[in-house]
């Protein structure tokens, strides 16, 4: 009998349907994993089928975070993965509120949400905690 397998996805609530690509000015790395792609010239390329969980904390889904939440979610994983340097943690948050503002948010509010994840971000950022992918199949392997 032939098995089905898939993958477990943790606490995620968006997935990406088409790739998106950003210039991050982060030059210097160069990254490639099944989801994400940071080039050499500081381009990054968010995968179509991504998934992140959204803006975190006390705060709202609005159209004005989702953006930054994602390139910010991006980066951080590649923060746990060990793929950055830890003190590319401030430059994550900061572009965070640099891309609310573009998307439409109110400057103070933008330093309120950057004030969050500079201050309570550094769990989520922190190297070695990214949670592996769970396969499961069925019928289980014996």
């Amino acid at each position: 009998m032939d098995k089905s397998c898939y993958r477990k996805i943790h606490r995620y609530k968006y997935q990406l349907v088409q790739d998106y690509e950003i210039d991050l000015g982060l030059t210097g790395f160069s990254v490639e994993t099944p989801y994400l792609r940071l080039n050499q010239d500081g381009k990054m390329t968010v995968r179509a089928t991504y998934a992140w969980d959204g803006p975190s904390g006390p705060t709202f889904d609005t159209p004005s975070l989702m953006r930054g939440s994602l390139v910010h979610d991006a980066l951080y994983q590649l923060l746990r993965m060990e793929q950055l340097p830890t003190e590319q943690k401030e430059f994550a948050d900061k572009l965070l509120r640099e891309i609310c503002i573009e998307d439409g948010m109110n400057r103070l509010i933008a330093w309120i949400v950057y004030q969050g994840v500079k201050w309570f971000g550094g769990a989520s950022a922190q190297a070695g905690t990214e949670r592996p992918d769970r396969i499961i199949c069925v019928p289980p392997e014996k």
